[in-house]
């Protein structure tokens, strides 16, 4: 499992023009599922994310975390942060998550994340989504389950 988590001052999420999700300060995450992926990695990575300590305190210092400024959570599910590019120009996908195996783990990861955090907006899984964000620092961190 892949989290890209993006540190935004606003985010959003539409779909056919017409969003769908949005959100203030917080994480814009994009979400990729293999297919070896459980619930259990699922809890590991939210846990991760939920006590990531990358906004700043008074002092400058990446010392708080989502809770600690009131943080908002965008999820977006994306297939594609499992491409393997290693043969020719065209990705393969074949590490990505079965459609309904993944879209399970992100609906779990939603559900888990809305008992923690006050406002998790979602984006719409397998659709053609326009996504906005401002990135605040920029501050990108990914979360791979095989390197945690």
């Amino acid at each position: 499992m892949k989290f890209v988590i993006q540190r935004v001052t606003e985010s959003s999420v539409s779909v056919d023009g017409t969003v769908i999700g949005k959100i203030g300060k917080g994480f814009m995450v994009l979400i990729g599922v293999a297919e070896s992926d459980t619930e259990e990695i699922a809890d590991k990575l939210i846990r991760k994310l939920i006590g990531l300590r990358i906004f700043e305190d008074e002092n400058g210092k990446t010392n708080l975390s989502l809770a600690d400024v009131d943080g908002e959570l965008l999820l977006i599910s994306q297939f594609t942060l499992y491409a393997n590019c290693k043969k020719g120009n065209r990705p393969s996908f074949i590490d990505a998550g079965n459609p309904d195996k993944a879209n399970a783990l992100y609906e779990y990861i939603i559900s888990k994340c809305k008992e923690q955090v006050g406002i998790v907006q979602t984006g719409s899984f397998g659709a053609d989504m326009k996504i906005s964000l401002i990135n605040d620092g920029p501050f990108t961190i990914i979360l791979d389950s095989e390197k945690l």
